[in-house]
């Protein structure tokens, strides 16, 4: 499946004083996101950086629409766009509990070698993963 969801609940440190999300802190949320639809895979993201594969953004535009307010639970959106050589892309988007569409994301990523700093092709793992849903 290219998609999955995560919950998460505003906090209220992630908040100014008018109740409103942090637009730096909806970062966080896609990085939940991200980590859980790997892990919803069966990867660990802990596990792929012993093994000396990281994976950093490298390219990220953000469409806030309407804002998310302290203690709402937001619904994470993470769906798999594309891989490509060194590459994946994923397209989020995050909803409030009325099902309202507040945030949209795209994200670029780079498999890294932790050893090296270089991009590099990712684990065969992955790619095997990456087969069974493309």
């Amino acid at each position: 499946m290219k998609s999955h969801q995560v919950e998460v609940r505003v906090r209220y440190s992630e908040t100014d004083q008018m109740g409103v999300v942090y637009h730096g802190n909806y970062i966080p949320y896609f990085e939940i996101g991200r980590v859980e639809w790997l892990r919803n895979k069966g990867i660990s993201y802990k596990e792929m950086e012993k093994s000396g594969i990281a994976l950093p953004i490298v390219s990220m535009n953000i469409n806030y629409k309407k804002s998310a307010r302290y203690d709402e639970l937001l619904t994470v959106h993470t769906t798999f766009k594309s891989q490509s050589s060194v590459k994946i892309e994923f397209d989020c988007e995050i909803h409030n509990e009325g099902g309202e569409l507040l945030t949209t994301a795209q994200f670029i990523l780079v498999f890294v070698s932790l050893k090296t700093g270089k991009a590099t092709a990712p684990p065969d793992y992955i790619l095997e993963l990456l087969k069974t849903i493309e």
